[in-house]
């Protein structure tokens, strides 16, 4: 009997073992399971979170693809701009500014014509639009804008004569035999200051000229130009 009660304490301890092992199991497993659980739910909550972060950042940054398409048009321009400059600074153009006159007289019916600086201070001729013979001569034919501008001073006139001073831009063309005014401006003399009378007469136009023909500038009085500074009296023009 003694025996047969000692097997039968270590059979149920032995149980007793058994049953606690097997909690131990189905805990670990019931924990497994919570963690597993625990780990799909927070990867579920940040797909989404993930998902507007990268959409944010999409649209902050652009990719590849635009950074190369916001590029090519910058090219394009600039590559624009450089052919323009180029182009541009191959165009006839010419800027003549005022000189010390020689007294002439007027020729065929003609107001004297004015003598310019065409090389010192900001004079300038270019690509072929050169200054000849009191004449800036057309290298190629095309639309022109011309332009002059003459100041006029001297003493007061005698009140009891009206008097006025002309300017004028005349084009010369083998094909025409007279000279053709292209534009003209009149104006009457006005006191100034310490009896002095200032006028400024300032013409400017586009036309169409062939290679060949010639621009001068006439006026009616030619010892009445100012030509003690550049920008007072010039004369030029440049192909458009």
């Amino acid at each position: 009997m003694e025996h047969l009660t000692e097997l039968t304490l270590e059979e149920a301890a032995a149980r007793a073992n058994q049953d606690a092992w097997m909690h131990i199991k189905e805990d670990f497993r019931k924990m497994r399971w919570t963690v597993i659980f625990c780990m799909l739910s927070v990867l579920v909550l940040t797909l989404p979170t993930a998902y507007l972060l990268v959409g944010s950042f999409r649209a902050h940054k652009p990719g590849l693809d635009q950074v190369a398409e916001e590029r090519a048009p910058n090219a394009l321009k600039q590559q624009a701009a450089t052919t323009y400059t180029v182009f541009t600074d191959e165009k006839p153009r010419a800027h003549l500014t005022v000189k010390k006159q020689d007294s002439q007289s007027a020729e065929r019916n003609q107001f004297p014509v004015l003598q310019w600086e065409d090389k010192r201070g900001l004079a300038f001729t270019k690509n072929n639009l050169n200054y000849t013979n009191k004449s800036l001569v057309i290298p190629e034919a095309g639309d022109y804008f011309i332009y002059a501008q003459v100041t006029f001073r001297g003493p007061i006139p005698d009140p009891s004569n009206t008097a006025s001073v002309t300017q004028i831009i005349t084009k010369v063309t083998d094909s025409y035999p007279e000279p053709t005014q292209l534009l003209t401006g009149t104006k009457t003399l006005c006191e100034n200051t310490e009896n002095q009378w200032v006028q400024h007469i300032y013409l400017g136009a586009v036309f169409h000229m062939l290679e060949g023909d010639r621009l001068m500038v006439n006026v009616s009085d030619i010892r009445l130009v100012d030509y003690t500074k550049e920008h007072k009296t010039f004369f030029g023009a440049f192909l458009l």
